[in-house]
C-alpha cells in the first residue's frame, strides 16, 4: 500500500533539522548529552513531560502547558519541577541559540535517580530526594493532512488510572496503537475507554463535529486532559460527551494536539467527508 503524507511526514526528517538539548547546564545537541543509568525515568518511565509548540519563535500556552505539568507532578507525588520563569528562560535561551523559527520544545522532570533496587518510590531525605530536568528543541512544522484510522481491538485507556490524567514518558500503550494502525494500512489508532465509550488516539486527543456542534470525550473517558482541547472548551468552541465508537452519517472526526490537527477520512470500515479547515480552527485555539 502507498505511504500516506501523513505516515511520510512523520518517517522523514530533514538533514539540517536544528535541535539543540539542556541538561544540568549544559547546552549541545541529543548525542552529546546523556542522563545517568540509574534516572528512573529511564528505568522505570517514572517522569513527566511537555510538548510545547513554537510558532514564530515564540512559545505557545506556555503557561498552560506548565501549569498541567505541575498539576501532573502533584497527582503522580512527585517533587514539584523547576520554577516557571526559570524554564520560560532556559527555553527563550535555547531559541535564540538556534534561531528556530518554527518548531517544538519537550520539558522533561523525572523522579531522578534510583538508589535502591525495585520500583518503591525513594524515601524523600536531603541528599537521595528530588527530581531531574531537561529539554529538548527541535524544528517542526504543524501538520493538518488527512488520516485514516482505526479502532484499536487491543489497547483500552484506563478511566480509572491516575497515570492517564498526566502526559507520562510511558508512551507503549500509544506505540502498541500507532503499530497496530500500520499494520492494517492506517495512519493512526483510536482507543476505547474502559468504559466502552471513545477516549482518544494514539496521542492526540479525539474532536467529533455532530449536528453542528464540536464534541470531545470526557475525562471520565480516561483521555488526556490536552492543552488544545482544554483552550477549545474554555473558549465554548467544544463540549465533552460520551461518545460511542460508530460514526454517525454526516459526522466529521479530527484528532488534535499541540503540534497537529488532522482531519479523519475514516474509521474502519466506516468513511468520513474530513473535516476543510483544521488548520484555522487549530489556529484559532492558539490565544
Amino acid at each position: 500500500m502507498e505511504t500516506t503524507s501523513y505516515l511520510k511526514s512523520i518517517r522523514m526528517k530533514k538533514e539540517t533539522n536544528q535541535t539543540i538539548s539542556w541538561i544540568e547546564g549544559k547546552w549541545g545537541s541529543n548525542s552529546n548529552l546523556s542522563i545517568p543509568l540509574q534516572d528512573r525515568g529511564l528505568n522505570f518511565s517514572d517522569g513527566i513531560f511537555e510538548t510545547i509548540l513554537i510558532l514564530k519563535r515564540s512559545p505557545k500556552l506556555i503557561f498552560e502547558h506548565l501549569i498541567r505539568w505541575e498539576r501532573s507532578a502533584s497527582i503522580l507525588g512527585m517533587e514539584s519541577p523547576p520554577n516557571r520563569e526559570w524554564v520560560i528562560r532556559l527555553i527563550e535561551e535555547g531559541i535564540h541559540k538556534t534561531g528556530i523559527i518554527n518548531g517544538s520544545v519537550r520539558i522533561n522532570w523525572s523522579r531522578g535517580d534510583n538508589h535502591n533496587r525495585g520500583i518503591t518510590m525513594p524515601v524523600k531525605t536531603s541528599t537521595n530526594y528530588g527530581g531531574r530536568f531537561w529539554l529538548e528543541i527541535n524544528e517542526h512544522e504543524p501538520s493538518f493532512s488527512n488520516v485514516s484510522t482505526i479502532i484499536s481491538q487491543h489497547e483500552r485507556r484506563n478511566s480509572f488510572s491516575r497515570s492517564t490524567q498526566c502526559k507520562t514518558f510511558a508512551y507503549n500503550q500509544a506505540i502498541q496503537v500507532r503499530h497496530e494502525a500500520i499494520t492494517s494500512g492506517n495512519d493512526d489508532g483510536i482507543l476505547l475507554s474502559t468504559t466502552g465509550h471513545l477516549s482518544c488516539g494514539s496521542s492526540s486527543n479525539l474532536l467529533i463535529k455532530r449536528d453542528g456542534k464540536w464534541l470531545t470525550p470526557n475525562l471520565r473517558s480516561g483521555c488526556l486532559p490536552g492543552i488544545m482541547r482544554q483552550q477549545g472548551i474554555n473558549k465554548g468552541i467544544f463540549q465533552e460527551a460520551e461518545i460511542k465508537e460508530t460514526p454517525l452519517k454526516k459526522d466529521q472526526w479530527m484528532l488534535i494536539n499541540s503540534l497537529s490537527c488532522h482531519p479523519i477520512t475514516q474509521v474502519g470500515i466506516h468513511k468520513l467527508d474530513p473535516y476543510n479547515d483544521a488548520k484555522s480552527l487549530w489556529i484559532s485555539l492558539l490565544t
